[in-house]
């Protein structure tokens, strides 16, 4: 075969993907970085005013705060949750993966609904409290930091739980076995053996968690109040209430800069490919 024919049949094969890609990727792109340049009184009027002001730093760093908790307790659950997977066989096995998978079948937007059925003041969580006598009166677990911390964490479980699984899955068991026989504790094996083998699998999983918590929007505007503004949230004000589009595209360049970085810095511990295969 030609080798000058082979390469133009690729060249060819990839100018569709590539002008799919320039067009609905990097020309949005470039025509929001334009905008957020556009503002009347400077070209880095709207960047002063996201990067200067106290109340749009604060909103910066409590999206860094629930990004960062959020991912935290993902982590913690999803790791003995995709352990188990690796032990389990046959129905249980199927029964658990079902758990983890089935909620990425629903829409965001109904399961925020339905916990905001459930955390509610009369909602069956503070009614098993309160009958049970462990508070006094209902908590309150809606429009406020605890309410987006336990929708998201449900939102985003499986993105952690499936990379984890994924690298704890290669784990050869007589390696856990060997370190048992030579007479280490549980923890130890946890500690020396299983984490080291499955690290990869966890940094992949704490990277695509906190990507996708940077920039969530549906689950904290409902669940969250005042207090829980996000990046996300504050981008909506700039553009539904203010509608002043630089400030707005200005503040989505900041969190694109921001997520780019934390990409950048997760690179030299993980492939960035992983985080595609885990996606899909």
């Amino acid at each position: 075969m030609n080798p000058a024919g082979g390469r133009l049949g690729t060249v060819a094969l990839l100018v569709p993907a590539a002008l799919i890609a320039v067009l609905v990727f990097v020309v949005p792109l470039a025509r929001l970085l334009g905008i957020s340049f556009s503002a009347p009184a400077g070209p880095f009027d709207a960047y002063t005013h996201v990067l200067g002001d106290d109340i749009y730093r604060q909103v910066f760093g409590n999206t860094l705060l629930v990004a960062f908790a959020v991912t935290t307790i993902a982590l913690l659950i999803a790791f003995p949750v995709a352990f188990a997977l690796t032990r389990l066989r046959g129905g249980w096995r199927t029964l658990v993966f079902a758990c983890v998978l089935l909620p990425l079948w629903i829409s965001v937007l109904v399961r925020t609904f339905s916990w905001m059925l459930v955390l509610e003041r009369n909602g069956p969580v503070n009614r098993l409290l309160v009958s049970s006598g462990l508070v006094d009166a209902p908590l309150s677990l809606l429009f406020n930091h605890a309410g987006v911390l336990i929708g998201m964490v449900h939102v985003l479980l499986p993105y952690s739980v499936l990379p984890i699984y994924a690298a704890l899955v290669r784990v050869d068991p007589s390696l856990l076995r060997a370190s048992e026989g030579l007479g280490a504790t549980a923890v130890t094996t946890f500690l020396r053996v299983l984490l080291p083998l499955s690290s990869r699998g966890v940094a992949t999983a704490a990277t695509f968690t906190f990507l996708l918590s940077l920039g969530f929007f549906v689950t904290p505007a409902l669940l969250g109040g005042a207090s829980s503004m996000t990046l996300s949230m504050l981008i909506d004000s700039f553009v539904s209430d203010r509608l002043d589009w630089p400030l707005a595209a200005a503040a989505s360049v900041v969190l694109l800069a921001a997520a780019l970085a934390i990409v950048a810095v997760a690179s030299r511990f993980i492939r960035v490919s992983n985080l595609a295969r885990v996606h899909r």
